[in-house]
């Protein structure tokens, strides 16, 4: 099956976008599938930095279609800006190379006016949104009200379901002392947007089943993680979309008999961004070095992220839940130098002994890692090209993240570039 979902094994920024980038060189499509521009997916390509927060990371590549699934939420001044500035790079050049579902989702100023009021509001109990707006872009989505791409492109019809938003939520921001825009206001800008995007618009679901008709292969790209979805994550400390790859059949229009594999992508350490439960989070120098040396701010936002040991516990989870076919270990460059290195390999909480992430968010705040040490190594991986390049102790540490996971380990990342890369296995061949 020509057909491979990418997915984000542990709490986002596992670096999702560099491998994106690498197998789009052998894809003919890249599709997203939720999410919004809450995701920033960094590229570094002879150097230069790429940061999409919308379109695929396939988009660095000529030959592949990037694809922006119905179960987006676009912001649609937050897409014509990133087109503008990969057209200005020589990319993007084709509109062929971008379709946009219709049936995606608008992102409005009253959502972000909402987003950023309501976290300011909860003060010390903020979750940390990044304020974009996609938490409310999909209640107004759930709730009947949203305002879809293609609705946008209707100009009387936009204009009515802007009222119908406003009518909403219009009440709400006055609440939290902020004053809605105007229907005049946001229509005259977002009039605009309908005429740049309107070249791009179209039912992608049959521009997806086309390609699977016809052989071709295909990236599902999806944004934040498995310990963020809505359902099966940390929650409430969660992003506002299912992040598993089962939502690929919603969110892009894709039949379960066309899903082929699926490859979990996780940082040889662990990463969070903004407010939750994080059981191996170390607030010490090693945090502080993971940090420095792993470049980890947001990419959207420029957060420091909070970093902690390898949490097989969670990849394991990730690893059920989306089926995972393989993991992609992620800036193993950053652990050289660190002596020892643990895994943690379950839970303690509340005298019980936890296999699994709970579900329980007080339980998941208590709960205290049970580590398992290993040697670390001091050798610089970045010319690294072959599994054997690898110091003992790297091979001993990936074998051991293999075992507690049941997943192979299928592509090695030991820098930024796309040629630090060690390959195992093709993903869409497993």
């Amino acid at each position: 099956m020509p057909t491979l979902i990418i997915v984000g094994a542990q709490w986002g920024d596992e670096g999702k976008g560099k491998v994106v980038d690498h197998f789009a060189a052998h894809a003919d499509m890249v599709a997203r599938y939720q999410g919004g521009n809450n995701a920033g997916h960094t590229l570094v390509v002879d150097g230069e930095r790429t940061v999409v927060h919308l379109i695929p990371a396939g988009v660095l590549h000529p030959g592949t279609t990037c694809v922006l699934g119905n179960g987006v939420v676009i912001d649609p001044s937050v897409l014509c800006e990133e087109i503008s500035g990969l057209q200005k790079r020589g990319y993007l050049g084709d509109p062929a190379q971008l379709r946009i579902d219709e049936r995606a989702h608008v992102i409005l100023p009253v959502h972000r006016l909402l987003d950023r009021a309501r976290e300011q509001s909860l003060a010390d109990r903020a979750i940390g949104t990044t304020g974009r707006g996609i938490g409310p872009c999909y209640e107004d989505k759930a709730a009947r009200r949203g305002v879809r791409m293609v609705d946008m492109l209707d100009p009387s019809y936009f204009r009515d379901a802007v009222d119908k938003i406003l009518a909403e939520r219009g009440p709400l921001l006055k609440l939290y002392g902020e004053e809605p825009p105007s229907r005049e206001e946001i229509c005259a800008e977002y009039d605009g947007h309908a005429e740049r995007l309107r070249p791009y618009v179209t039912d992608a679901t049959e521009v997806i089943a086309d390609a699977i008709a016809t052989g071709k292969r295909i990236l599902f790209e999806g944004a934040q993680a498995a310990m963020l979805d809505v359902d099966h994550g940390t929650y409430p400390f969660v992003t506002s979309s299912n992040t598993v790859a089962g939502v690929v059949g919603s969110g892009a229009g894709v039949a379960p008999k066309h899903v082929g594999r699926v490859l979990g992508i996780a940082k040889s350490y662990t990463t969070r961004v903004g407010a939750g439960p994080f059981p191996t989070e170390l607030e010490d120098e090693v945090g502080a070095r993971l940090r420095q040396v792993g470049g980890e701010f947001g990419a959207t936002t420029g957060r420091p992220r909070r970093c902690g040991w390898f949490d097989a516990v969670v990849v394991r989870q990730a690893a059920r839940l989306s089926g995972l076919s393989g993991i992609a270990l992620t800036k193993l460059d950053v652990l050289s130098g660190i002596h020892p290195l643990k895994i943690a390999t379950a839970y303690e909480s509340g005298g019980r002994r936890y296999d699994r992430v709970p579900a329980s968010v007080s339980a998941l705040a208590g709960a205290r890692p049970v580590y398992e040490e290993l040697d670390g190594w001091s050798e610089d991986l970045s010319g690294a090209r072959r599994f054997e390049d690898l110091p003992t102790a790297a091979q001993r540490y990936i074998s051991r993240i293999e075992e507690l996971t049941a997943t192979p380990v299928t592509l090695i990342s030991v820098g930024a570039e796309r040629e630090e890369t060690i390959l195992l296995r093709d993903p869409f061949l497993l």
